[in-house]
């Protein structure tokens, strides 16, 4: 149990009487950033004061003189306009060390009401390689279902396959014309992705000559716009506009940009294909190439023999590829059930909120109206086809009677949020009572700003970004072991294994340490920097210590065992037992908000309060032996905070570094 946690019961019974409603004024307990306060403060003495008509000293008094903390803490100080500042007692901090470092889950408990959450993360679409716009999903929906499951939820985790949508429909079409049976003889998936980019490519070539004089139109339009409010604001002459209307300027020039940007895109597409011989013929040939793909799709949905036949013969391709990768970032699955496991089940879905009264027919189309939005969520075409919200309809009705959850994680990237906020407004109307939340992220950028792709402008596939992962951090472990005084101490083998290991980390914690709300802008160099929060450094401080141990030859087990105590005795031996056990409150926080970033905040923070211990602190040479005892406890309880911490965000650990 943390001592945030504590704390806050402790209050909770404090305000008995006070106030008819404390919750709110228990999320103003927190930690102090000032060693100086306290190692919490609780400012709600303030605005209780004011809601209760009297001064906050004499409330916060009152407060103190209810609260029952003299095991956990010091006598509570009132400071200020009405903090009350909390000292944890030195004793209380050993004792609890003592059982932590006893326990194998590090004296952290289970939930006492466990509820059920379906994780839906990852989701790519099988028809074509994992690209780096899947890290962020599957990495985010991975590190939540473990930090969940350790906290004692039942977690089902769903990777919802798009393995039934267009991109069959274009690899079809490209089976049925452009073939190279040869290169499918020796590398089927290779020949696929091929496939499907060629098509794709044709498809965009002929939607983008379309499109020209559209964008064009609408690049010459926010340039009018931008003009006209230059000119109403006077700019000009060395006049400089207010702030106001400064920041519409802005607005309006991104606005711009943001036109010319796309404009741009497409002239590259449409030269990229007039420029090649090949593929100018091919677009030429194939000049309907949009509307036979729809068609190839369609003949699939309504069971076409030969599309059918094809289909499960690449399907079995593709998920083997896509398991290799899942293996190689170590990410599993309880259920891998993609778009095709629904087929049947849309009709039926479609059928039921018609008769319900939840959609009805708008213009031949099966629609439903929501409150406050101006659009419908369309869940069948007038065409009768199907769209992503029939599907996702069918899947939540599946997982609700099979699954029986209390909660669905839906981790999908911002630009999904007024899909999924028609979709949970429509679960609402449907009657069912789960709790849906849109854990949203934001986009993987490149040094230049803009989303993170390749030179020649295509998306950077996940193997090519973690190959060079590897190789980069091949390099750091061969130079850290070279540097060895000793010598060398890693095997050509060993050395392979852990840049694996803590390249594909260093990858993996990059984007969970960033809130996960942002984008962030992807740098090798970054990531895998030996200093700062970055999973490099995580590595290695996890390896600092457990050469401690290797060192001075101790034997770890015995040392659980022998029942020493742990003293507390310096400022920095104090500074590292209190930050050991705030690691249950950062869990706490992770599951709160779906957010691994306070997770790997934390561990930041306990290898800087290890790093200082270690420098001020002698822990092999410590005297008498009961101070060594201590230290290396403290030390023994560090490294497994810190392989935990990284376990529950899926990354593994090495010894040796």
């Amino acid at each position: 149990m943390s001592i945030l946690f504590e704390l806050t019961n402790r209050f909770r019974r404090a305000l008995a009487g006070l106030v008819d409603d404390p919750e709110p004024l228990l999320d103003l307990i927190r930690r102090s950033q000032d060693p100086r306060f306290g190692d919490y403060q609780a400012n709600l003495a303030m605005p209780l004061g004011k809601q209760l008509g009297r001064q906050p000293q004499e409330v916060a008094a009152q407060i103190v003189d209810r609260l029952r903390v003299d095991d956990l803490c010091h006598a509570p100080e009132v400071a200020g306009p009405g903090f009350i500042n909390l000292t944890v007692r030195d004793d209380w901090i050993a004792r609890r060390l003592a059982h932590a470092g006893s326990d194998p889950r590090l004296a952290i408990p289970e939930v006492d009401t466990p509820r059920t959450y379906v994780i839906d993360f990852s989701s790519p679409n099988v028809a074509k390689p994992m690209h780096v716009g899947h890290i962020r999903s599957t990495v985010i929906g991975n590190s939540l279902a473990l930090t969940l499951r350790f906290l004692g939820h039942r977690v089902v985790t769903d990777n919802h396959l798009g393995d039934w949508g267009t991109q069959f429909g274009m690899i079809i079409y490209g089976h049925k014309h452009f073939l190279d049976r040869e290169a499918y003889r020796e590398n089927a998936v290779q020949e696929l992705a091929r496939l499907y980019r060629l098509v794709s490519q044709l498809v965009q070539y002929h939607e983008g000559r379309s499109q020209r004089e559209t964008l064009a139109a609408r690049v010459a339009e926010q340039e009018a716009c931008l003009s006209a409010e230059r000119e109403a604001a006077g700019i000009g002459g060395g006049k400089k506009p207010d702030k106001k209307t400064a920041k519409a300027l802005r607005r309006l020039e991104a606005n711009v940009q943001a036109a010319r940007d796309d404009l741009d895109a497409l002239k590259h597409k449409l030269e990229t294909v007039d420029a090649s011989p090949t593929l100018s013929k091919l677009a030429a040939e194939h000049c309907e190439i949009g509307s036979a793909v729809l068609a190839e799709t369609a003949k699939l949905h309504a069971g076409d023999e030969e599309n059918l036949r094809l289909w499960h013969e690449f399907m079995p391709v593709c998920t083997r590829e896509i398991d290799r990768m899942y293996r190689r970032i170590d990410v599993t699955f309880d259920h891998t059930l993609g778009e095709s496991f629904y087929h049947d089940r849309l009709q039926p879905i479609v059928d039921e909120l018609t008769a319900s009264g939840v959609a009805r027919e708008s213009e031949g189309a099966i629609c439903v109206f929501l409150e406050g939005h101006d659009v419908p969520m369309i869940i069948r075409k007038k065409d009768g086809a199907f769209l992503y919200a029939t599907t996702d309809l069918a899947t939540l009705r599946y997982r609700m009677q099979d699954f029986q959850p209390d909660a669905i994680l839906y981790v999908v990237d911002h630009r999904q949020g007024l899909h999924f906020e028609q979709l949970f407004a429509t679960v609402r109307r449907m009657g069912y009572d789960v709790r849906l939340d849109h854990v949203s992220f934001g986009t993987v950028l490149g040094e230049d700003g803009r989303p993170f792709r390749t030179r020649s402008g295509d998306t950077v596939g996940l193997e090519g970004l973690l190959d060079e992962a590897v190789r980069r951090a091949g390099e750091i472990v061969a130079a850290n072991d070279d540097a060895k005084k000793d010598g060398p101490e890693l095997s050509p083998d060993e050395r392979a294994r852990v840049a694996e290991i803590v390249g594909i980390g260093a990858i993996v914690y990059a984007d969970l340490s960033h809130n996960r709300t942002s984008d962030y802008v992807f740098s090798y160099d970054k990531m895998l920097a030996m200093n700062g929060n970055t999973g490099t450094y995580m590595q290695y401080a996890y390896a600092r210590v457990r050469s401690i141990f290797a060192k001075g030859n101790v034997d770890v087990d015995a040392l659980r065992a022998s029942g020493a105590p742990i003293l507390l005795d310096t400022p920095a031996e104090r500074a590292l037992g209190l930050e050991l056990l705030r690691f249950s409150e950062a869990l706490e926080t992770t599951a709160a908000d779906y957010r691994p970033n306070q997770l790997t905040a934390y561990l930041f923070d306990l290898a800087n309060h290890f790093s200082t211990f270690y420098e001020q602190c002698p822990v092999l040479k410590a005297q008498p032996d009961e101070v060594r005892a201590s230290r290396l406890l403290l030390c023994d309880l560090t490294a497994r905070t810190i392989r935990k911490g990284l376990e529950l965000l899926g990354i593994k650990v090495v010894d040796k570094m």
